[in-house]
C-alpha cells in the first residue's frame, strides 16, 4: 500500500501581487501523517476533476468567508471578504469527494463549505448573531488552545481524539448555522458554537471548526486527526 495522495485546495488572495497558495502547516501535517500533498489551484472545472480523480483523499482548509449568496442569504454588514473563484473550487472537490466517497478533512473555512455543499448555512458574524458568545476570534498564540469543546462519544471524532473534554485554538467569526444534509454534530463548545461534524454516509467526512494543524507542536493528541484522516484515504 503506497503513500495515499491527498489533495490540498488553494487559497487565494488578489491583493499586492495575485497569488494561490497553502499555508506551510496543513502540507507538514499531511507529510508528518504519511500523506502526499498535492496542491490543487483555481482553474476550468474539468482539469479541477481530473486531478481529483487521481487522489485518494481531499482537504479543505481554513480562510476567508463563504459567499452567503451559496446558501440563500445576503451578506451581512460584518460579513468579510469573499472569493467567487475559491468558492467554486472548494465547492467543486467537496461535491466530487462527497459523490465518491474519498475522504475529506475540513478545517474552519472548509467545515463551513463543507456544510454549505451538503445545502447547509452559516451564522455570519458569531459576535453581532449570538448572544454572549465565547472569543473564537482569539489575540493568544496561534497554537494555544483557548476554550473547550465537548465531543460526542458515539462519533467518528470521538474515536480518534477521545471524549474527555478538550481544549481547541480558534480563529473564526463565522459558524455553522443550519446543519447540511448528512452530516451530524459531533463536537460544540460552551457557548452552543457548532465546533465539528461528521457525514453519516461516508466513512471519512470529518469537519472541524479549529485549527488542528497549528495545534501540532504542542498538543501531539491534535495529530491524531491528521494520521486518521491519511489511514483512511490509504484505503481509498
Amino acid at each position: 500500500m503506497g503513500q495515499p495522495m491527498i489533495g490540498l485546495l488553494c487559497a487565494h488572495v488578489r491583493e499586492k501581487r495575485d497569488q494561490y497558495f497553502v499555508y506551510t502547516t496543513y502540507i507538514e501535517a499531511v507529510v508528518k501523517a504519511g500523506g502526499i500533498p498535492i496542491l490543487i489551484p483555481y482553474q476550468p472545472k474539468e482539469q479541477v476533476f481530473r486531478i481529483l480523480a487521481g487522489l485518494d483523499g481531499i482537504m479543505l482548509p481554513g480562510g476567508n468567508d463563504v459567499d452567503p449568496n451559496r446558501y440563500g442569504e445576503y451578506p451581512t454588514v460584518q460579513c468579510g471578504d469573499i472569493d467567487p473563484h475559491w468558492d467554486e473550487l472548494d465547492l467543486w472537490a467537496a461535491g466530487f469527494a462527497l459523490e465518491r466517497n474519498l475522504p475529506i478533512l475540513a478545517i474552519c473555512r472548509g467545515c463551513q463549505v463543507l456544510n454549505v455543499a451538503l445545502g447547509g448555512t452559516l451564522i455570519q458574524d458569531i459576535p453581532s448573531q449570538i448572544e454572549g458568545p465565547l472569543k473564537h476570534r482569539q489575540e493568544a498564540p496561534k497554537w494555544y488552545a483557548t476554550h473547550d469543546i465537548s465531543v460526542q462519544a458515539a462519533s467518528l471524532l470521538g474515536r480518534i481524539w477521545g471524549t474527555d473534554p478538550k481544549r481547541v485554538n480558534s480563529y473564526h467569526h463565522q459558524a455553522i448555522a443550519k446543519v447540511g444534509h448528512g452530516l451530524r454534530i459531533v463536537a460544540s463548545a460552551p457557548d452552543g458554537i457548532i465546533e465539528a461534524v461528521e457525514s453519516t454516509d461516508h466513512r471519512f467526512v470529518l469537519g472541524v471548526q479549529w485549527h488542528p494543524e497549528l495545534m501540532v507542536e504542542h498538543y501531539p493528541v491534535a495529530g491524531r486527526i491528521f494520521q486518521h484522516f491519511i489511514q483512511a484515504a490509504a484505503k481509498s
